[in-house]
């Protein structure tokens, strides 16, 4: 069975997605003038036709499959340390930035007291 998040499937969310972008688009077009405000039907009968594809055939059955041995998969390993690598970079970039900046700080000399 596919993998569910708030008890529903990859393709919930997949149409939900569909009609978030399709609305955008039809709230952008809709700004446009001339024959390009007729661009909204095809992005919504694009997003229609795509939800029905959706709906009446979808790739896994509605049953769950027999449970077999349980076998444990990192499966966001790659990911995982892409992010990490990814977030060591923005630091040492952010620290080597910010180093400079505190140690080249002015230093204004104080003014000599006069009589």
């Amino acid at each position: 069975m596919a993998v569910m998040v708030l008890g529903v499937g990859t393709g919930v969310f997949l149409i939900i997605l569909i009609w978030i972008v399709a609305l955008v688009f039809g709230i952008i077009l809709s700004r446009a003038s001339g024959a390009t405000k007729l661009s909204i039907i095809p992005v919504f009968f694009l997003a229609l036709t795509v939800t029905l594809v959706l709906v009446f055939f979808p790739r896994s059955s509605e049953t769950p499959s027999p449970i077999g041995e349980t076998e444990i998969v990192d499966g966001f390993f790659v990911g995982r340390y892409v992010l990490l690598s990814v977030a060591s970079l923005v630091f040492l970039v952010a620290f080597f930035m910010l180093l400079p900046m505190h140690f080249l700080e002015p230093v204004y000399a104080k003014p000599l007291r006069q009589h």
